[in-house]
């Protein structure tokens, strides 16, 4: 390098002695500036180029995910009117999923409502002596009424949060008054697994601390939003054994309220609603490979969006609904997490907590948090 630089400096100084060809003083200035700078991005480039046949392959994969997907040939979701047909008289609509059969599920808080009277500044949940809810907290809903054609859930939950089905029918469910995680098998109201102390929010690896969210992948492997106090990504094997952390060196994701998380499980990565960094982040899921894991994420943070809750994926797309944030627009998002862009805005919402999106990519479904069964409710929509 050092050569090259002195070769320039010999040439420009042969320039010099001609004093036939002297170029103007700024002239010359700025080619000497511009060949420097030329030949240390060159050797930038050079830095950067493949070692190996791996890294050749993450290079091409990098330069496909740059690729920005054409708005135009993304589903838009348009609101179906009139549904549901019948109006309910849910809580706090804080979840929503599809089942395997493709009907919405709801998770609701009832009469709960989360305040400044809720937790201490020790995250205790202060309301223990008055018991779990009541009455049914989860409800099956059907999709072309929205009538309500099952619940259960009563006796159960103290403060729901998130819920996930995946493709087997298991209901995966945070409760952020228990700071625990649990996972429930079809028809079953004791959970196959539980994640967290009850009661006893922490830190460590065996506690969580007001979760939010779960996403499961179809090998079995999930991962749990710890998200209110410890704003970390939980990685756990079928069995629940902990795997893995996010962010974790080198990672500096920096997280603050991961309040929802979906998979992309084709493109091996984790999308994060990074609720308080007013951003979606996607670091790799580590479900194929650990290699990627601890690359940086890919980051949409753009002026508009706002506090992130909800996101929910649907093929090389992910679906946002955002909060309220002071005067930008409470709507949806259609985001391209390979180019890193927000493609589409729909929608129009007052406080919604919760998307899903239903596998076969017919519906989408959006909950709202309010003060009255009028503003605690939901809405579908479907894709066009």
């Amino acid at each position: 390098m050092r050569g090259v630089l002195f070769c320039a400096l010999l040439t420009l100084g042969a320039m010099c002695a001609t004093g036939n060809h002297l170029p103007e003083p700024l002239a010359l200035n700025e080619r000497f500036f511009d060949e420097v700078r030329a030949l240390i991005k060159r050797r930038m480039v050079l830095k950067q180029l493949p070692t190996s046949s791996d890294d050749l392959a993450l290079q091409n994969q990098r330069s496909y995910d740059n690729v920005p997907i054409p708005a135009a040939s993304v589903p838009t979701p348009v609101l179906v009117e009139n549904w549901p047909t019948e109006s309910h008289t849910f809580g706090q609509v804080t979840a929503v999923s599809i089942d395997p059969q493709g009907n919405p599920v709801i998770f609701h808080r009832a009469d709960r409502y989360w305040d400044v009277n809720t937790f201490n500044e020790s995250n205790i949940y202060y309301l223990i002596e008055y018991g779990p809810i009541k009455e049914k907290t989860i409800y099956v809903l059907d999709p072309k009424t929205g009538a309500i054609k099952s619940g259960w859930g009563s006796n159960m939950f103290y403060m729901p949060h998130g819920m996930t089905i995946d493709t087997h029918g298991n209901y995966w469910i945070t409760d952020v008054a228990m700071h625990q995680a649990f996972k429930f098998k079809p028809l079953e109201s004791k959970p196959q697994l539980t994640i967290g102390k009850r009661f006893r929010p922490g830190s460590s690896v065996k506690h969580l601390c007001k979760p939010t969210s779960i996403a499961v992948a179809t090998t079995g492997e999930f991962f749990v939003a710890d998200g209110y106090c410890n704003s970390r990504i939980l990685k756990f094997n079928a069995a629940g054994k902990l795997l893995r952390t996010i962010p974790q060196p080198p990672e500096f994701l920096s997280l603050q309220v991961p309040h929802a998380i979906t998979l992309l499980e084709h493109l091996d990565v984790l999308c994060i609603a990074d609720r308080e960094n007013m951003r979606v982040v996607c670091p790799k899921a580590g479900l194929k490979s650990s290699h990627g894991e601890g690359q940086p994420a890919a980051t949409i943070q753009e002026p508009d969006l706002g506090r992130v809750f909800g996101v929910s994926g649907y093929g090389d797309i992910v679906y946002a609904v955002n909060g309220p944030t002071s005067m930008l627009p409470v709507r949806g998002f259609t985001i391209d997490p390979r180019s890193e862009t927000i493609i589409g805005h729909w929608g129009e919402f007052k406080n919604p907590h919760s998307i899903a999106v239903s596998v076969n990519g017919s519906a989408l479904y959006v909950t709202e948090t309010g003060t009255n069964h009028l503003t605690n409710r939901v809405w579908k929509y479907v894709l066009a």
